[in-house]
């Protein structure tokens, strides 16, 4: 497939966790070969633009490495799919890891969506021990599971993104910038749909700051309200316990 003909450009999002090397490992051993470009977006504080050698060395697929200067998710995001050239853009996180089979299936998920189909997310999976009974941080970051519009793997029209003007950078962490864009680009009628490819989400360790991220959370709560009125929690079928898990969960993600 030449570039020119791909219909999705997968952009990454990163601030160099090891985690980003098991996703591209992942990305070169599907069963099917990715020809579409990739974008890792390198978002740590004063990258000087040369990335580490193991990010690009030996890919079996087009990527190359955008800087976007420790900003946040949203203006990494930004920043990757304002690049891309594709009729599609897929967002994916730095650590999640997809199915074997999930560059095939993502191109069928693309492939059979609709004119009315402005995004198209993936299934996530949070692998839970099977020796023992999870912890109730392993039980709560489960909840991410079947969670609608979490950027780990959700694809967009470009076309839709420009429409609303991509992601609001005002939302600097990892948290409700998601949300945000879901209700703006659904606004006028499109649909998300889900789509069959799988990724997983490993539960990371809990930390001592996981109350503090909650806490500072809040402030983009109030700005959710301030944007899209008191009722936003419902339309985005977004119950106040599972936000708060995803808030903790994803914060530090990017």
């Amino acid at each position: 497939m030449a570039l020119d003909d791909a219909p999705t450009t997968i952009v990454v999002p990163t601030v160099g966790r090891p985690s980003l090397l098991a996703l591209l490992e992942r990305l070169a051993e599907q069963t099917a070969r990715v020809t579409v470009p990739v974008l890792l977006v390198d978002d740590r504080t004063g990258s000087d633009g040369r990335p580490p050698p193991e990010w690009l060395e030996d890919l079996p697929f087009p990527a190359r490495v955008l800087v976007s200067g420790g900003r946040g998710p949203a203006a990494a995001r930004n920043l990757g799919w304002r690049h891309a050239r594709t009729t599609w853009v897929s967002f994916v996180d730095d650590d999640v890891l997809p199915e074997r089979d999930w560059y095939a299936t993502l191109l069928g998920d693309l492939q059979g969506a609709g004119a009315e189909v402005v995004g198209s997310q993936g299934r996530l999976t949070v692998p839970l021990p099977s020796d023992r009974r999870p912890t109730d941080w392993e039980r709560s970051t489960s909840g991410l599971e079947g969670a609608r519009w979490i950027t780990a793997d959700l694809t967009y029209r470009r076309d839709a993104l420009a429409a609303v003007g991509g992601f609001d950078e005002r939302f600097p962490r990892a948290y409700r910038e998601d949300i945000d864009l879901g209700l703006r680009i659904t606004s006028g009628g499109g649909r998300v749909v889900w789509g069959q490819r799988r990724v997983e989400h490993p539960v990371r360790p809990a930390d001592r700051w996981v109350s503090v991220r909650r806490q500072v959370g809040n402030a983009d709560d109030a700005l959710m309200t301030r944007l899209h009125g008191p009722h936003w929690r419902a339309r985005a079928h977004a119950p106040r316990g599972r936000l708060a898990v995803h808030a903790a969960t994803v914060a530090a993600s990017v």
